[in-house]
């Protein structure tokens, strides 16, 4: 087995009032969680792996081949205007999400782990964040004195951005 593969098996719960979440650090300053809803795995590839297309927005990497599916690469911290990733890099941690039909691959800079927590204590983010990130966020979450940004895996799909309209 491939050590820099990690697998999101869904597991029944005995308590399903807690959502599961994948966490992460968007950059440096932006920790965050994505629905393990639509987290299908996370994974970490060389950058070679990521082939770049012309013509494109700045945040658009590129094409990936995963699983046999084609997958649209994002730097989701450029997507969202918070401070880039190091592009010293040799790889990417890339979070795959489906939403419905669509595949789309998320690089963040580093993959934490997982994290639960009930939904009632997802907080409005308005106030709390940049104005230009509250479309992609379901809100806020404080966990050990830290303010987790809660994404929306549709929201990211659907971005304007990645359609460009």
């Amino acid at each position: 087995m491939n050590n820099s593969k990690l697998t999101l098996a869904s597991k029944p719960t005995h308590n399903n009032l807690e959502d599961g979440y994948l966490r992460f650090q968007l950059n440096k300053q932006a920790p965050a969680v994505l629905s393990m809803r639509y987290t299908q795995e996370a994974i970490v590839v060389p950058v070679e792996s990521v082939t770049s297309m012309p013509n494109m927005p700045v945040c658009i990497l590129g094409l990936m081949n995963w699983r046999s599916h084609i997958v649209w690469v994002v730097d989701l911290p450029r997507m969202l205007n918070l401070e880039s990733l190091d592009n010293r890099f040799r790889q990417f941690s890339i979070i795959i999400i489906r939403v419905e039909s669509v595949l789309l691959g998320l690089v963040v800079q580093e993959i934490k782990g997982t994290t639960k927590f009930m939904p009632d204590e997802i907080r409005s983010p308005v106030g709390q964040v940049a104005s230009s990130l509250v479309p992609y966020l379901r809100g806020c979450v404080v966990q050990q004195k830290e303010i987790l940004l809660v994404l929306d895996a549709q929201a990211i799909v659907q971005s304007s951005i990645l359609h460009g309209n």
